[in-house]
């Protein structure tokens, strides 16, 4: 156990392979020190699974709301104005998981792009924060989020695995970034160890993005390779230690910074 708390700001807990031991799940990341988490939200039906499960699981679980832009073209009108009304609900702390992914290309762009407009624009309107995703789409994806940065209330450029200059860009806009397990993997990961110390601590983010991106230096990994939440202090001690810094140290600015952002509460 750490000397101080943490919280996984991206995990993929509607998905199936927590079916059968979500409970566990949580407990087990709460015995690991990850006393809060927010569940994403990256389609109409999974954020209906995460506002839920934040529901049961009050000032431990939050959700997101929102469509990843593999889901884009599942963004009906009546989808959005769905989003919309479950975006304001107290359980949701963000918007999203929204952006573009040029990576997979599982929706045409031009799709992603309108659903990413529409998503930037629904946040605005409900004043909350972006959980923004991007993966082979960076200049489209900072020329859309410039055209309504100054209407949004913060974001986070979750799962950031990009290089500097893409990293200077994020923090130029004011966003947060989030550091997954990504950066245990020495074979496409080691890029970022340097960028580490180039994030201003209030602006430093942890999540474990589970069930993927299991850490590859894991001394011992599961037989299922499943990510799950009571891995953040792993992941947290790689990027203390890039950035020369305590676990504990590091830990408390990230988990500072995560209530900040989202206005999560603290814990008694």
């Amino acid at each position: 156990m750490i000397a101080t708390s943490l919280i996984d700001i991206g995990i993929n807990l509607a998905h199936d392979s927590f079916n059968v031991d979500r409970d566990a799940v949580i407990a087990r990341a709460v015995a690991a020190g990850v006393v809060q988490m927010m569940v994403t939200g990256s389609s109409a039906d999974s954020t209906r699974q995460a506002i839920e499960m934040a529901r049961t699981h009050p000032d431990v679980l939050f959700a997101t709301a929102g469509v990843h832009p593999h889901y884009a073209k599942e963004l009906t009108d009546e989808v959005l104005v769905e989003l919309g009304q479950l975006a304001t609900l107290p359980q949701v702390v963000a918007v999203g998981e929204c952006g573009l992914d040029y990576f997979r290309d599982l929706s045409p762009r031009a799709m992603q792009q309108k659903a990413f407009h529409r998503q930037l624009e629904l946040a605005a309107r409900v004043g909350k924060p972006v959980f923004l995703h991007q993966r082979d789409a960076h200049a489209d994806f900072v020329a859309i989020l410039r055209e309504h940065r100054a209407s949004l209330a913060g974001g986070v450029a979750h799962c950031f695995t990009g290089n500097h200059d893409e990293l200077t860009a994020y923090l130029e806009m004011d966003l947060f970034v989030g550091i997954t397990g990504w950066i245990c993997d020495e074979r496409r990961g080691a890029h970022l160890v340097p960028l580490m110390k180039d994030i201003p601590a209030g602006r430093l983010l942890m999540e474990t993005d589970g069930p993927y991106l299991l850490p590859r230096d894991l001394p011992e990994k599961p037989e299922s390779r499943r990510n799950e939440p009571a891995y953040l202090p792993h992941i947290a001690a790689t990027v203390a230690r890039a950035r020369g810094e305590s676990l504990e140290q590091c830990a408390a600015s990230a988990t500072a910074a995560a209530r900040h952002l989202f206005g999560l509460p603290e814990l008694q």
